[in-house]
């Protein structure tokens, strides 16, 4: 049996970011690992700066992501004033670029999805720096605001974490669905958003703890992997994708 923390990820618009490569910034119908770990972090009150401690989540815990509803695109053009560039010259914060006296303007093509709704799992891996129940209750009382992707993506339902013991990550998902709160369940019943068995999303080293009701379908390759918070770099990360589980087990509690 394996402890594993699932909470629910709800928004009616969320920024689910990918490599972001010039003016277009690009979004997946699914949240990335860094992503996870960085609204884990902000519940914790983990700065940005705090490199070795991003690095332990990223080192510590397993994800995987169930997708109940990837939403609808939503494409936005995001303008910004910034000084012309010139040889040279570097301005360290945005005071002082608005400072310059002659200013651009810049277009940026920005994607967001409208009303996502995600199960995620979190599992200890290696050297966890904190128990899943640490985590758990940074979701219900986080030190920093919970955001998905960006600051005008608050979250539409609480995350209701919930820790579960199971022989496979399947089953364990099986549980969280049957043993939520009837008035989770009714509110969530109202949005249209009751779990089911929605494609499976997981670091690929958990094939082995799966479980016979999921195969997995192919393996992918993100850029999702912590490297540097404060810098900004991702490194590459093996995704393993498994369709619907084809029969969920009664799995005793």
């Amino acid at each position: 049996m394996r402890e594993t923390l699932l909470f629910t990820l709800y928004a009616p618009l969320a920024a689910l970011g990918e490599v972001a490569v010039g003016e277009r910034r690009v979004g997946a119908a699914r949240p990335a690992r860094s992503a996870i770990l960085g609204l884990l972090a902000a519940g914790l009150g983990i700065e940005r700066r705090n490199e070795a401690a991003h690095a332990a989540l990223e080192d510590g815990y397993g994800i995987a992501v169930r997708v109940e509803a990837e939403g609808a695109l939503l494409q936005d053009y995001h303008t910004a004033q910034v000084p012309p560039a010139r040889k040279g010259k570097r301005w360290s914060t945005r005071r002082a670029e608005l400072a310059e006296p002659r200013l651009e303007t810049i277009l940026s093509l920005r994607e967001y999805r409208t009303d996502v709704c995600y199960t995620v799992a979190v599992w200890a891996a290696g050297q966890p720096p904190y128990p899943l129940g640490a985590l758990a209750e940074a979701l219900r009382r986080p030190r920093f605001t919970v955001y998905f992707g960006r600051k005008a993506c608050p979250l539409g339902l609480p995350a209701a974490p919930r820790i579960v013991a199971a022989e496979t990550l399947a089953d364990a998902f099986v549980i969280f669905d049957r043993e939520m709160p009837e008035a989770e369940r009714a509110l969530r019943a109202d949005l249209k958003l009751l779990p089911e068995t929605g494609t499976l999303y997981a670091d690929a080293d958990v094939r082995d703890w799966l479980g016979q009701d999921h195969e997995v379908r192919r393996i992918e390759r993100r850029r999702d992997a912590i490297v540097s918070r404060r810098r900004w770099q991702f490194g590459l990360r093996n995704e393993l994708v498994a369709p619907p589980a084809r029969a969920p087990r009664d799995t005793p509690s």
